[in-house]
């Protein structure tokens, strides 16, 4: 019986892994350094979690991974996309990539087209789609680009000229080739959903060297296991929809921890501090979930709408540098994965605010005399300087002022202090390493609506029954069971600006595996 799941989370220090049962009980866990090539360490971890079950009993491998971000941060293995937007005459002022760092826009930018067609907010057709138009761009793409980037008017409402577009690109290229919907990645506003489509298509070599590599891996342990990838809301994609939808990805590792840290501690509002090896990442569980940021998120240099957690980060981890010499300096620079290697107490010769943390006696690890010489003047300002910044970390990312619990995870949780003022009580976890992991493995399928209603055309009643139904609907699609699936979201808008009661709706619905035991 399949009944076990596998979660991996590879972030830039530490590649986690566990495994879990039907109950989500924690079976096996491993902690391993992040191996400059990504796949090595994901092997090993697997190998360690792997010793302590029975292979045939995984059913699942969820992964979360920083490949899509760091391809884009890196400016590599970037794919050509041709770009199509769906709006004249009204968008011609503005072109597409207009706002892109221009090394990001040179490497990505193919042929690019804007023609006619594109909805009203609520839906009506404002110019027919230009079908030959959309003929002579894909002739124009072929042997030019490696993916389509497509993005029509108001597609969130009324996605017809996009998915028709579609049809017609691959009737010209062939069905296989890769086509991103505008619809299918962004929320309203044509600029950053035209955004989001074409990082999507960027980002098409990357996608698909995930999961080839993830089954690769597998492979090599001889595992037949369902292979999904988490992405930023805390929820599932399957292998197939990685590699159409990558983006969708590019958030997932805070997220895991976030969606770790409510499993672990079983409070559904809270603070999440995850400190890693090199940084710290601060954010708040609404109902279970990480809240979402209300801005527009920046992806690269790219403005994008893509819902994605509300996070403070800073430069604050295990590994951390810490330098005395002439003055106390800490950070923001770290040792990253080579902790083990680097830090006094694993017997190398940089000071890390590990060795503090644990000259402090706030950890337990590596060779404690080894930093017994270290001036106490020197820790007790290093501990200060950790103290304070994580106490104007969790006043920032409080909605109101109120003591709230936090809880503490990640690798580097041990320097998070007992007392915070501003928070009721400091959780903690035997599990609280690999909350990450445990988050990816403990992740359900979700589906989401983001589009504007007229409530004037029905009633308000109305049009939220049918965004749930087609949430709803979505979160089947991406493997949730029918009979399990759950609202969770429902955000109602007001668009005062428009005649006829007008409202944007988001609604998000979630549910285990069809196939989850």
């Amino acid at each position: 019986m399949s009944s076990l799941r596998i979660g991996i989370d590879v972030g830039g220090t530490n590649t986690d892994a566990v495994a879990v049962d039907s109950t989500g009980t924690v079976l096996s866990s491993h902690k391993a350094a992040t191996t400059p090539e990504v796949f090595d360490g994901i092997r090993a971890a697997l190998a360690e979690v792997l010793a302590d079950v029975d292979r045939a009993d995984v059913g699942q491998v969820m992964l979360g991974t920083t490949h899509p971000v760091n391809a884009l941060i890196r400016r590599k293995d970037l794919a050509r996309v041709g770009i199509l937007r769906i709006a004249a005459p009204a968008t011609l002022s503005i072109s597409p990539l207009a706002g892109w760092p221009r090394d990001l826009a040179d490497a990505v930018r193919g042929h690019v087209e804007i023609i006619r067609g594109g909805h009203e907010y609520e839906g009506t057709e404002i110019n027919p789609l230009d079908e030959e138009a959309v003929r002579r761009f894909a002739e124009a793409c072929r042997g030019q680009v490696d993916a389509i980037a497509l993005t029509g008017v108001t597609s969130p409402a009324n996605p017809d000229h996009e998915v028709r577009a579609a049809a017609l690109v691959h009737e010209v290229l062939g069905e296989d080739f890769p086509v991103t919907m505008g619809h299918e990645v962004g929320g309203l506003g044509l600029l950053e959903r035209e955004n989001s489509a074409i990082l999507n298509g960027a980002l098409r070599f990357v996608g698909e060297g995930i999961v080839s590599g993830l089954e690769q891996a597998l492979a090599s342990h001889q595992l037949q296991a369902g292979i999904y990838l988490t992405q930023n809301d805390g929820t599932l994609l399957s292998a197939a929809e990685a590699m159409r939808r990558p983006i969708l990805t590019i958030g997932s590792g805070p997220t895991n921890s976030m969606r770790g840290a409510a499993y672990l501690s079983g409070l559904s509002d809270a603070i999440v501090m995850d400190v890693g090896g090199t940084s710290a990442d601060v954010g708040l569980l609404v109902d279970g979930f990480p809240r979402t940021s209300a801005m527009a998120v920046e992806i690269g240099g790219v403005r994008t709408n893509y819902r994605m957690p509300d996070l403070i980060s800073i430069g604050l981890g295990g590994g951390t540098i810490v330098r005395t010499d002439p003055e106390l300096s800490i950070g923001p620079d770290s040792v990253g994965y080579r902790l083990t290697r680097e830090g006094l107490i694993f017997g190398g010769d940089t000071v890390t605010l590990s060795d503090l943390s644990v000259r402090a006696g706030r950890a337990s690890m590596g060779d404690p005399t080894r930093v017994a010489s270290l001036p106490q003047s020197v820790v007790d300002a290093g501990m200060a300087w950790v103290d304070d910044r994580i106490q104007v970390l969790t006043d920032r990312i409080k909605a109101a002022r109120v003591d709230m619990p936090l809880i503490a995870v990640g690798g580097g949780a041990h320097l998070v202090p007992e007392e915070i003022p501003g928070v009721s009580k400091v959780v903690r976890h035997e599990h609280s390493a690999v909350a990450n992991a445990i988050g990816a493995a403990i992740a359900e399928a979700s589906g989401s609506i983001d589009r504007a209603y007229r409530f004037g055309d029905s009633s308000r009643e109305a049009c939220l029954d049918e965004a749930k139904q087609a949430a709803t609907e979505a979160a089947v699609r991406a493997g949730a069971d029918p009979a399990k699936v759950r609202i969770t979201t429902v955000n109602e808008i007001p668009m005062a600006y428009m005649p006829g009661d007008c409202a944007r709706v988001q609604v998000k619905a979630v549910g285990p595996l069809l196939d989850q035991n």
